[in-house]
Order: C-alpha cells, then sequence, then structure tokens
C-alpha cells in the first residue's frame, strides 16, 4: 500500500537560491500520519489518535510552507535543528586551540546554529518509502562560521506501534561541534486555540538540571531538583509551579531548562512523558541522548498566526528537546559534542503515543 504523498509546494526566492519546497506525508495502518517538508526538516504535522480514536493534529505549525520562511515568521516549529541546538555562550567555540565566533543571535549567544541555522535551510529527500523519509543535509565549511563540511542526515520513520522514530547521523572533513535535535511544538489536544500546555501531566526521569542566568545560559552547573518546582519525577501538570517565586523560573521565564536524564542514554526507558486529560493522548520520550530541553512556550505571545488562523498564545504547546547540554563546547566536563573526521556521530529520539 502506498503510504505517502509528495506535494509540490510554492516556488520562493530564498537568500538568493529559488526552489520549491516539498511535503512528504508517512502514514500507518492505525491513522496515525506525520508530514515533513523538505525545508528545514519540520514536522508540519501529526495527526494521532484521541481516546474517541479521532485524529488531532498535535503539533504547531502553518498551513502555508511559506509562512516557514523567516522573511514572514522567525520561529523554529517543527523543525531539524543543526549544526548546534540550544545555546553557545557569547557564540564562541574554540576547537583544536582555534576559536570561532558564531552568529549571537540569542540575549548575545548563538542559538539553534545561528541566525540562518538548518531550519532555514534546504535538506534532500534521499529516501522514501511506505513509512520513512530520510533526509540529507550538507553544510559547508563556514556554514554559520563553523567549521567543517559537514554532511548531515535526518530519518524519519512512523512505526506500527504509533510513534515518531528519528535518527540523525552526521559525518565531516575537519573538527567541528554537533548537536542535533527536533523542535516540535507539542499541543497533544490538537486545540491550542482553547488548550494551554499548562493543563497537561509531565514527567521527566530526571534528578537533577542545569540552571540559567538571566540570559538563558547555563552556568556550567548541576544541580538537584529535589524540592524545587524543577521536580517531574512525579508526573505534575506543567502549569502547577511554573510562575513559582524561585529564581530559575524568573531566569527562564518559566520552563526553559536542560534536565539532565536518570535513563544514562538508554533508549528503552522512558525519558519524559507528557498526557493530556482533555484529549487523552499521551506521549512518552525515548533517547540515546543525556539531556532533554523543555520548553513551555514562554515567548510565544500572540504576534504568529498558525493554521486555521489560530493565533499562538503564550504556553500553547512545549517543546522536548532530545540533546547534549546547552554549551557543552566550553564545558569539557560534559558529555562531548565534538565531531573529528573518520567519526560518525549518531542520536536518537522517539515520541511514541498512545491514549489513557
Amino acid at each position: 500500500m502506498k503510504r505517502f504523498l509528495i506535494v509540490a509546494g510554492l516556488a520562493a526566492a530564498l537568500f538568493g537560491c529559488t526552489r520549491s519546497p516539498e511535503l512528504y506525508t508517512l502514514k500507518n495502518d492505525s491513522g496515525m500520519q506525520v508530514s515533513i517538508t523538505d525545508y528545514g526538516g519540520r514536522i508540519v504535522s501529526l495527526l494521532v489518535p484521541d481516546r474517541d480514536g479521532v485524529l488531532r493534529d498535535v503539533v504547531l505549525g502553518f498551513d502555508d510552507l511559506e509562512d516557514y520562511y523567516p522573511e514572514r515568521n522567525e520561529t523554529d516549529f517543527g523543525a531539524s535543528i543543526g549544526r548546534y541546538a540550544n545555546r553557545i555562550k557569547d557564540g564562541l567555540v574554540t576547537i583544536d586551540g582555534k576559536q570561532y565566533q558564531l552568529p549571537r543571535n540569542n540575549f548575545g549567544h548563538c542559538l539553534h546554529g545561528g541566525t540562518r541555522g538548518w531550519q532555514y535551510q534546504f535538506y534532500k529527500a534521499v529516501e522514501v518509502s511506505g513509512n520513512s523519509l530520510k533526509l540529507e543535509r550538507i553544510s559547508p565549511d563556514g556554514d554559520q562560521n563553523f567549521p567543517g563540511n559537514v554532511k548531515a542526515y535526518v530519518t524519519f520513520t512512523l512505526t506500527e506501534g504509533n510513534a515518531l522514530d528519528i535518527r540523525y547521523e552526521a559525518t565531516t572533513d575537519a573538527p567541528t561541534v554537533i548537536n542535533m535535535t527536533n523542535h516540535a511544538y507539542f499541543n497533544l489536544s490538537g486545540d491550542p486555540a482553547n488548550h494551554s500546555i499548562c493543563d497537561d501531566e509531565l514527567y521527566i526521569n530526571a534528578s537533577s538540571f542545569t540552571p540559567v542566568d538571566d540570559t538563558f545560559m547555563t552556568t556550567g552547573e548541576i544541580w538537584p531538583v529535589e524540592g524545587t518546582p524543577m521536580d517531574f519525577r512525579t508526573p505534575k501538570l506543567v502549569g502547577r509551579d511554573i510562575d513559582a517565586d524561585y529564581e530559575q523560573l524568573r531566569n527562564g521565564r518559566g520552563y526553559d531548562h536542560n534536565w539532565v536524564l536518570d535513563s544514562a542514554c538508554d533508549d528503552s526507558i522512558v525519558a519524559a512523558e507528557l498526557y493530556c486529560p482533555a484529549s487523552g493522548i499521551d506521549m512518552k520520550v525515548y533517547t540515546d541522548e543525556p539531556g532533554i530541553q523543555v520548553y513551555a512556550g514562554n515567548f510565544l505571545d500572540g504576534t504568529v498566526t498558525g493554521k486555521g488562523g489560530v493565533v499562538y498564545q503564550r504556553r500553547t504547546a512545549i517543546c522536548l528537546e532530545t540533546q547534549k547540554y546547552p554549551d557543552t563546547p566550553n564545558k569539557p566536563e560534559w558529555p562531548s559534542a565534538l565531531l573529528r573526521p573518520g567519526e560518525t556521530y549518531t542520536s536518537h529520539c522517539v515520541f511514541e503515543f498512545g491514549t489513557k
């Protein structure tokens, strides 16, 4: 059975390059489906059955592919992030004694690969099968000032068990840093106009987290979650403590932190779980990465209009980004993001859906 569609998008002049985005839709026999565009490797829609079997689109995004272009909206909705997800302090990386100045696009730091990271660049579909899509990104030496010619892949597989399996891979011809993730904004109600992420239940399998300063940069410390609003080891509503009088929540304007996972890079152990009482949809996250960045949509402010004309308000959705810790290149005591010639970077994440 043919389970995918390739729909030609609209031609657009983007930074001197005219190209038509394409949309790929993968389906399984349970009716679940995911649509992905080669522009930014973005998840455009993710249809999941609720407790009544009704399909709900559980990610934020746009109806028009052109709305993902930065000329219209500077967003990371659904994107495959590279070269380096999250923040690098002052945009500075030193590799083998040589310093590289990266774009400083977020409170003086480099965020998500720079001003024009991979979320604003095209991938190429190199393999498409009934339930899988493999995208390739060729990133030249000097792309956003990162060193090395990098060849990267993102493979999306939709399983019959209603899981979206994402695998990342990259090689380089010169020492560089790599930290890839997906930046889907989840709202498991499928009704972002009327449902806040604060009403959903979150579990994070982590006894500690990395605190941040008031520029959202990690301090280099690792703090226990015990006795703080950062403790999600017992599931609780996202909104229960999000506005508590706690310095880290003031610094992050809510939750926008990396948790140090107790799953110890074992992708057979649940790293996080999100449950929406309104729809009954439950999502488990598995990963072989050491950390997960949880961002509760604090900077959504009603200025972006998404699918169906819905205005995305503050805390309309939550991101669960599996990755290395932020600013790892400048914190050698943390799991390394360094990639050298002859090595292969890999990363694995699974979003598994069910109902309660």
